[in-house]
């Protein structure tokens, strides 16, 4: 689906896109609030500046996508991948990143107060000046065996 039919689609009011493929559209600045994109494809995508405030993105593809100064506050951001993505000025407050994979990706100057980072994978990613207060940080002792339930590169 392409960036005009989804915002079409937004705007008759719908709020349910589970599994829906959006990758590398440009969503830049937009209204994404309260939405369901559950399991979705939204790598390579631009949402930079995008308010995604209470939104589910469970199990969400955002590798290598754009969430510069996202508003990301009490966003569902659980086993979701954001392997190599840009959250930088990001607002991540009170959103929930258990078993999230957050390898090599930018939250410089991130705000993460109260985030919920139960079992997250941080291996390179870049904390310089990001706000953990308060950041519910439990790593669970064994993981063998252990696999996150992406969404798949070819978005199904």
């Amino acid at each position: 689906m392409d960036a005009s039919q989804f915002m079409s689609l937004l705007e008759s009011g719908e709020k349910n896109f589970p599994g829906i493929c959006l990758h590398g559209v440009n969503l830049s600045g937009v209204n994404l609030s309260q939405l369901n994109l559950t399991r979705a494809d939204l790598s390579c995508a631009d949402l930079s500046g995008a308010n995604l405030s209470g939104t589910d993105l469970s199990q969400a593809n955002l590798t290598n996508a754009d969430l510069n100064q996202a508003d990301l506050r009490s966003t569902n951001l659980s086993q979701v991948n954001l392997i190599g993505a840009s959250l930088i000025d990001a607002n991540l407050g009170r959103a929930n990143l258990t078993r999230a994979d957050v390898r090599s990706a930018n939250l410089t100057n991130a705000d993460l107060i109260g985030a919920i980072l139960t079992d997250v994978e941080l291996s390179g990613a870049d904390l310089t000046n990001a706000n953990i207060n308060e950041a519910e940080l439990k790593q669970e002792t064994c993981n063998v065996g252990v696999s996150h339930n992406w969404v798949s590169w070819s978005g199904e």
